[in-house]
């Protein structure tokens, strides 16, 4: 029985392949796979002759399928480097709404912050289990998986950040870091620390990076100085940014009068600890961070916002409107963010706020 399922999910009889299919039909894999999907951009004639072709070979392109002309499973796949953490969960719960609403499934596929099994993950599971479209939530993808992705010929979005080579949805985390560091230069600080997400993982997760280089061009254009010894690192969890506030708190020499977090989960952390520490929030240290998490606002935490939720949900909407033949449903957008001020940013003591920070170059304090 376990040798008859494994071939069903090969296709067909032992050692027909999609790639036989496409070679007798004398199409592409591509078109081979939309057509026996049911999926749009593949003409009448050509469908029913790669269809009268997969059957007489006996290649079926999957054992869940209800028969080769209604091979959609009504099901996205969703593909998520962590489900604990807040972005990637809002993002799902978001894209979960828009499936629920038109009747569509989702299958999570969880990469638990370690990117070990994605071979296996890209060349046989998302096959196998014939998801329709895929929703890619803050990761890069190498050319060898956007090779297969192009091969399989499924609508694809990425959530969370620029991905080179796909369509995607996200704020733009440049302008999204310079609006907080803009935000506390203006006020008076000169002293600024950074506390950056660091990626640890193979996932290829570029929004870090983004964030750290717009602290270093808005520090730059003020004027101002980035100390070394004030960047300290996290992995965008509440944890790290207690243990980033210990570590930069604990080394001897002056302290910073404020702290850019490059996500809210930090920025709860430092402050949590700086209470501990008795710091005060705002007297002697401003904090800000990006995201607008859900304890943001009973933190009284300064934050530039954004809604995961939204972008999932546009995202999927996006996937699902493709599907149903809409040309060019798919395509990148930036997401909107905004600055919202709250109790933990104020000018620091003894020092006047600046007038105004706008434009390409900031003024020096």
């Amino acid at each position: 029985m376990a040798r008859t399922t494994d071939r069903a999910q090969r296709g067909g009889h032992a050692g027909v392949s999609i790639e036989d299919v496409a070679a007798a039909a004398g199409v592409s894999t591509a078109t081979v796979s939309r057509a026996v999907r049911g999926l749009p951009r593949v003409s009448p004639a050509t469908r029913e002759k790669i269809l009268i072709v997969a059957e007489a070979l006996g290649y079926v392109a999957s054992s869940s399928a209800s028969g080769l002309a209604t091979g959609r499973t009504r099901t996205i796949g969703v593909l998520a480097p962590f489900v604990s953490r807040w972005f990637f969960s809002k993002a799902i719960e978001g894209a979960d709404r828009e499936l629920h609403g038109r009747q569509y499934n989702l299958s999570l596929f969880n990469l638990g912050g370690h990117g070990s099994h994605r071979e296996r993950l890209f060349s046989k599971t998302m096959v196998y289990k014939q998801i329709d479209a895929l929703l890619v939530l803050c990761m890069a993808l190498s050319p060898e998986e956007l090779e297969h992705l192009q091969k399989i010929d499924i609508p694809l979005v990425v959530v969370g950040g620029h991905v080179e080579g796909c369509a995607y949805i996200g704020i733009d985390d440049y302008a999204a870091a310079s609006t907080a560091v803009r935000h506390l230069i203006g006020l008076g600080h000169r002293d600024i620390a950074l506390l950056h997400g660091d990626d640890e993982t193979d996932l290829n997760f570029d929004v870090p990076r983004v964030r750290i280089r717009a602290f270093h061009d808005v520090m730059s254009q003020a004027g101002l100085a980035v100390r070394p010894e004030w960047d300290v690192w996290g992995d965008f969890t509440v944890h790290s940014g207690q243990e980033a506030f210990q570590r930069l708190w604990s080394r001897p020499g002056p302290k910073p009068s404020a702290i850019f977090c490059a996500s809210d989960e930090m920025a709860i952390g430092v402050l949590f600890e700086a209470r501990r520490a008795g710091v005060r929030v705002p007297e002697d240290l401003s904090v800000v961070g990006i995201d607008d998490h859900e304890f943001s606002a009973v933190a009284g935490l300064t934050t530039v916002g954004q809604r995961p939720d939204e972008q999932g949900e546009l995202a999927t909407k996006m996937l699902l409107d493709e599907l149903d033949g809409i040309v060019g449903a798919v395509r990148s957008t930036v997401a909107p963010h905004e600055l919202i001020v709250r109790s933990t940013t104020a000018p620091p003591r003894r020092a006047e706020p600046v007038a105004s920070v706008s434009g390409s170059r900031l003024p020096k304090i």
